[in-house]
């Protein structure tokens, strides 16, 4: 299902299920990740429903912050079904590592901004610090979106969420972008995921079906 209008980046809050169909395969990015054979096979094949909270709040340690002072906030549940155990994503909007560690992935750490369409060109041009770094090999992240004045739903008119993660056991990075893209005609919160590991890189998408409240 689309994306309600009142949707945006500025507010992801309710229920998000990963559309299979529209989405690209996850298997090669897990692969890439060192996830082992059955657990790829498995999450590819289970469907992931995304419970999302997303507010305003102090941030979580390592950062501190003035009195009064707060930052968004994005907590997920990513609800699995077959009895496949989820995982959880615990954000704050303020691009400081926080390390975290879950059974599929293992330990590693993570930061999350607000970014604009500009700055996120800039980060992925062949001169741009992605790039530089080895996180990503082109401009894919940062391709397709939708950036119309109602997709401003940063607190300085942003139109994305930026992602960066760093693994600290398994020598992988993923970026990720996330918000709205045009998908067959339908407005849709999307995700573009970059894993790169040494020289090897693969890049996908994952496209999410809006839940109403009553299902």
């Amino acid at each position: 299902m689309a994306a309600p209008a009142t949707k945006t980046i500025g507010d992801l809050n309710g229920k998000w299920a990963l559309n299979k169909n529209l989405s690209d395969s996850v298997e090669p990015a897990l692969a890439l990740q060192g996830v082992g054979w059955l657990t790829r096979k498995t999450i590819n094949t289970t469907s992931v429903t995304l419970h999302v909270k997303q507010y305003k709040g102090a941030p979580s340690p390592p950062a501190s912050a003035a009195e009064g002072t707060l930052v968004t906030r994005i907590d997920i549940e990513q609800v699995a079904a077959a009895g496949i155990k989820g995982t959880t994503e615990n954000r704050c909007l303020d691009y400081v590592f926080r390390e975290h560690s879950d059974w599929i992935f293992g330990r590693v750490q993570g930061r999350s901004r607000w970014i604009s369409a500009a700055d996120l060109k800039a980060l992925v041009s062949p001169d741009g610090e992605a790039v530089k770094s080895g996180w990503a090999k082109d401009d894919f992240v940062a391709r397709d979106w939708l950036e119309g004045d109602a997709e401003k739903g940063g607190p300085d008119g942003e139109t994305h969420i930026l992602n960066h993660v760093q693994s600290l056991d398994n020598g992988w990075t993923a970026l990720q972008v996330w918000g709205f893209q045009d998908i067959g005609g339908e407005r849709r919160y999307t995700r573009n995921i970059v894993i790169a590991k040494g020289d090897k890189f693969v890049e996908f998408k994952m496209i999410y079906d809006w839940v109403p409240e009553d299902q």
